[in-house]
């Protein structure tokens, strides 16, 4: 086995007790202390989280946004300075398409010259493949394709306060710019004495940035976010959180809900599939899954115990097995147990009573909309 790879923060988070797991081949903090607590101070205050065991890619270079207009399933073409997409990966196989990834594609800013510098968030777990499969397409000149996450860290502040309290880590004109930042809009600022790429985007279903800095630049940056929101309830997260955050917001997570084989339209990620006049792998087959819906589709499951359904359990309607668990966990917002599940469509309609067999047990759960919680707008 290959030694763990390590984020420029691995020795901060064990200096501070995060418990280190294996995740997709990084050596990772799951928790510091408590999920719940941590869970709970990203919702009223703020979480830090590292994410700099996500894949890093830019791509730059005349031909940059055309190339990837070709490969991505989200438009590319007319995407503005300062824009960040969310998109899907396919590549088409000889049997049938599979997604590779799903990702997060922006465009910084434009060199000098004029041509797109744009970047590429990919999963841990896939960066390495999608990193291959991009490079294998890559056309003899007119684009640069770099990947940049060992070069690099990123930093997720998430929460109520989170723009605040990065915010005031910058002079007044990036404060202002950053305050000012639509949700998926993308800026830079000078960070705690840094430079950094932000997006107003995350993965928890709180407001927040995402902070992309130098690798040697990372524990700085980390240390002061660190040290101005403490005393305003922010909390180092781990792993953990991150999960119990997303399921909440009912977003869907690569390896779960979201596989090489799925239906993007079964699982809700139309915004992803810009289909009409476009050639990216498998857009015909894409296109013929739109138009004939067919197998089993995702919805949430709440139960009315903390008892917590895992991913594979199977989702019973009667004495009929009509889905299986993808993701599932105790809600520390709302209290109770969550789930996603993938169930048949005539199981699917809001209100449906169905059960999950949890250890040989039955759970009873109700179909219920996703997401289970959203944020009040109004804080942000």
């Amino acid at each position: 086995m290959p030694p763990l790879l390590e984020t420029p923060l691995a020795a901060w988070h064990v200096a501070h007790g995060g418990r280190m797991v294996d995740f997709a081949g990084w050596r990772m903090p799951v928790q510091y202390a408590s999920i719940v607590d941590e869970h709970l101070a990203t919702r009223r205050a703020a979480g830090l989280f590292d994410v700099s065991h996500m894949g890093r890619l830019a791509v730059g270079g005349r031909d940059a946004i055309a190339w990837l207009e070709s490969l991505l399933t989200r438009r590319v073409a007319g995407i503005e300075v300062g824009r960040a997409r969310y998109t899907l990966i396919t590549s088409d196989a000889a049997a049938r398409p599979v997604i590779l990834d799903d990702a997060l594609v922006s465009r910084d800013a434009d060199a000098p010259d004029g041509s797109p510098r744009l970047a590429l968030v990919v999963n841990a777990s896939n960066r390495e493949r999608v990193v291959a499969w991009l490079r294998a397409r890559l056309p003899p000149a007119g684009v640069s394709f770099e990947d940049r996450t060992f070069a690099t860290g990123m930093i997720a502040v998430q929460g109520p306060l989170a723009v605040e309290i990065v915010g005031g880590l910058c002079d007044a004109d990036a404060r202002g710019r950053i305050a000012g930042l639509g949700s998926y809009r993308t800026t830079t600022a000078v960070v705690a004495g840094h430079p950094a790429a932000v997006g107003r985007t995350g993965y928890t279903g709180e407001d927040g940035l995402e902070l992309v800095v130098a690798a040697d630049a990372a524990s700085a940056v980390w240390d002061a976010v660190h040290t101005a929101g403490g005393p305003r309830g922010l909390r180092a997260c781990g792993l953990g959180a991150r999960d119990t955050l997303r399921l909440e917001a009912g977003m869907p997570l690569y390896g779960h809900e979201l596989r090489e084989e799925s239906d993007p339209f079964a699982i809700g990620l139309d915004l992803a599939m810009n289909l009409e006049g476009r050639s990216f792998p498998g857009v015909a087959y894409y296109a013929a899954l739109r138009d004939r819906p067919a197998g089993r589709i995702r919805v949430g499951l709440r139960f009315d115990s903390k008892r917590a359904a895992r991913e594979g359990d199977l989702v019973m309607r009667g004495e009929r097995a009509a889905g299986v668990v993808t993701s599932g966990s105790f809600a520390p917002t709302l209290g109770t147990a969550v789930a996603m599940a993938l169930v048949d469509r005539d199981a699917a309609a809001a209100g449906t009573p169905l059960e999950a067999v949890i250890r040989d047990a039955r759970a009873a759960a109700v179909v219920t909309p996703l997401p289970f919680y959203q944020r009040d707008r109004k804080r942000a």
